[in-house]
């Protein structure tokens, strides 16, 4: 993935100013805002496999699938596991297994430009990463160097509650110490946004750096 260049600090307007901020708080998603994956050994286990990219995650993605890992129930390795089956009829079991755990343990890094937009912002409003995640999200967080990132963070899986439930947005909302309508939320997934605009929260469907950052510089 080619990244944008870290922005200045000056790319992000000054939120100190209360009279123009549209906002007092940022919650914001991890994966594939934050985090970003790398699906390139995946994808050749996939041709090698006689499957089409992105076969392995849309079975392992399922909701009956993939809810246990995000609540915390199962491990990503028992997903792994779990998500196999889901291929079975497929390709051989011992290639199920090589390709849904080539999933789960998919190599990932942070985008520098985002981590950077919130950075700048968290000086100035509280900041609270609210996810749907496995119980080895603070570990990947560490791994990340991002340990300190957020003032908050809300993980499904140890929550016990997935987005779009409106009971984990209420637990972020009460992290932040404001009301919902001055909130911002950030999300790549259109109906976990959908669900924080019922609430009544300022949102950012997100998809590349530059929907975050002009999210946060406002109106």
């Amino acid at each position: 993935m080619t990244e944008s260049p870290v922005p200045d600090a000056s790319d992000v307007s000054d939120a100190s100013d209360v009279s123009g901020r549209p906002f007092d708080a940022v919650l914001c998603d991890v994966d594939n805002v934050i985090r970003v994956y790398d699906p390139t050994p995946l994808s050749a286990l996939e041709r090698a496999a006689g499957l089409a990219e992105g076969t392995t995650m849309k079975v392992a993605f399922a909701p009956d699938t993939v809810l246990p890992l995000v609540l915390g129930r199962i491990t990503p390795d028992e997903w792994a596991w779990s998500a196999a089956r889901g291929l079975s009829g497929l390709v051989p079991e011992v290639t199920a297994l090589e390709l849904t755990t080539a999933l789960a343990h998919s190599p990932f890094h942070a985008d520098d430009t985002v981590v950077a937009l919130l950075r700048r912002a968290c000086t100035r409003v509280p900041l609270i990463l609210v996810t749907n995640a496995s119980v080895q999200l603070e570990e990947d967080l560490e791994v990340l160097g991002l340990a300190d990132l957020a003032d908050h963070v809300v993980s499904s899986a140890r929550v016990g509650l997935a987005k779009p439930d409106r009971r984990i947005y209420d637990l972020a909302v009460d992290l932040a110490g404001v009301p919902a309508e001055r909130c911002l939320f950030v999300d790549d997934t259109l109906e976990n946004v959908r669900a924080a605009t019922a609430l009544g929260m300022r949102t950012a469907h997100y998809r590349v750096p530059e929907d975050l950052r002009r999210a946060l510089n406002g109106p």
